[in-house]
């Protein structure tokens, strides 16, 4: 436990940027695709054109819960406490537009972007640090 945050799981969250780095190179290199989710949800959902296969973004996409239930089922592990649906409804689509705006998301930009050294998600990652720093703030302030 790291002071002044008891729910800090160091090794763990280590272990999960391992796996999605790993997770990331292994699409690139595989299926020369870079795996931004957002892109991908698009592809799945007919809502833009890519060059991946539907079939193969509905894969990606239900693998994504499916390795967090497998986790879930396999492990000790307890699930967090969240919003309201309303809330989470809200915020999804805040996110969903986001990423439409930002031209990917941080798992597009943050990981993969970042990693091949591109500008555009440099400056985008920046921003998602900034909103989430600012965000994390006005929340502590208003006790949230």
């Amino acid at each position: 436990m790291l002071p002044g945050f008891p729910e800090a799981a160091p090794l763990q969250g280590l272990i999960g940027g391992v796996l999605i780095g790993l997770a990331a190179a292994l699409m690139l290199l595989g299926a020369g695709r870079i795996a931004g989710v957002s892109g991908i949800l698009a592809r799945g959902t007919a809502i833009a054109e890519g060059s991946m296969a539907r079939t193969s973004a509905w894969g990606f996409l239900v693998g994504l819960p499916l390795g967090a239930l497998a986790i879930r089922f396999g492990t000790d592990w307890e699930p967090a406490a969240f919003a309201s649906w309303p809330v989470l409804v809200a915020a999804g689509l805040l996110v969903g537009f986001g990423t439409r705006l930002g031209s990917g998301c941080t798992s597009g930009h943050g990981v993969c972007g970042v990693s091949r050294l591109s500008q555009r998600s440099i400056v985008a990652t920046a921003a998602f640090m900034a909103a989430g720093i600012a965000t994390v703030f006005i929340m502590s302030l208003v006790g949230g």
